[in-house]
């Protein structure tokens, strides 16, 4: 028995992770004017980041077709896979998910089960290493899915926000909102759990941090975690430090936010994923 686990760029898992597990990553699209990139093949992090103000038309985003991610599916067969387990970003935030599930239909030689992670980025990026990692050990799908279950409930991200700006150019906040937090000075912070987006707006960069630390405590205890930023390394460390004492000793991830993610809510935001030891409530 051989699963194979596929996800899509947004997951933000290292490179070296991917390779060494096996894992497929299905590119989502970047179109910047009339011109269009594979997201985490393409453009560079640092590259989009560092030109997103400056660009004359604001980047959009897009997922594969069911005919592209098909063919991710079918090279996983010819390599010998006897079952697939595709993991996605969260569909209350992309037709990913929709698009995996039309792909499957088509295959016939496998089982293929398409699931919602329920998250993004990182919080993505944590159901797709424990999935590979024990169907590497000879799991069994039904256990590989009831973990994920599980620990999709457990898991919750947030970040904070410099600007309203680019969530108001790609058009996922009304135009009002963005002018009322440039004038107020508003900071705010997006959170995800179990499916859920959610946001919260506080006045100052100090204020929107003690937030962040305050949901962090909110998590305890955690089992896992990652930083989150884009194209902001510094200051993400600078937040690891200030709460070293509510994360896991040892190594963390330390993710630079895929593009498709970023153009929404622009350079220099700072978060985190967390995975509990308990759902909570």
């Amino acid at each position: 028995m051989t699963i194979k686990i596929v996800s899509d760029s947004t997951c933000d898992l290292p490179e070296e992770t991917i390779n060494e597990m096996g894992i497929s990553v299905i590119p989502l699209f970047i179109n910047i004017g009339e011109e269009g990139y594979l997201d985490g093949v393409d453009i560079s992090r640092e590259e989009f980041y560092t030109n997103l103000p400056n660009y004359a038309d604001h980047p959009s985003t897009g997922t594969p077709g069911p005919e592209a991610i098909r063919q991710v599916y079918e090279e996983l067969i010819s390599e010998g896979a006897t079952e697939i387990l595709s993991i996605h970003i969260s569909k209350s935030l992309s037709a990913t998910v929709d698009m995996a599930a039309s792909a499957a239909k088509d295959i016939r030689q496998i089982p293929v089960s398409v699931l919602d992670s329920k998250q993004l980025s990182m919080g993505t990026g944590f159901q797709v290493e424990t999935a590979a990692r024990m169907a590497l050990n000879g799991a069994k799908m039904s256990e590989i899915r009831s973990t994920l279950d599980d620990l999709a409930r457990r898991t919750f991200v947030a970040a904070k926000l410099d600007t309203l700006e680019f969530l108001r150019r790609s058009g996922r906040m009304n135009a009002f909102m963005s002018g009322l937090g440039s004038v107020l000075q508003i900071k705010p912070i997006l959170t995800m759990k179990d499916g859920e987006p959610d946001s919260k707006r506080v006045r100052t960069s100090k204020k929107a941090e003690i937030s962040m630390v305050r949901m962090l405590e909110e998590q305890q205890p955690i089992e896992r975690f990652a930083l989150l930023h884009t194209n902001a390394a510094k200051e993400a460390e600078a937040f690891r430090a200030r709460v070293s004492h509510l994360i896991p000793e040892g190594d963390v991830y330390s993710m630079d936010i895929t593009p498709v993610i970023g153009a929404h809510v622009g350079p220099k935001a700072i978060g985190f994923a967390a995975a509990s030891t308990s759902a909570g409530e």
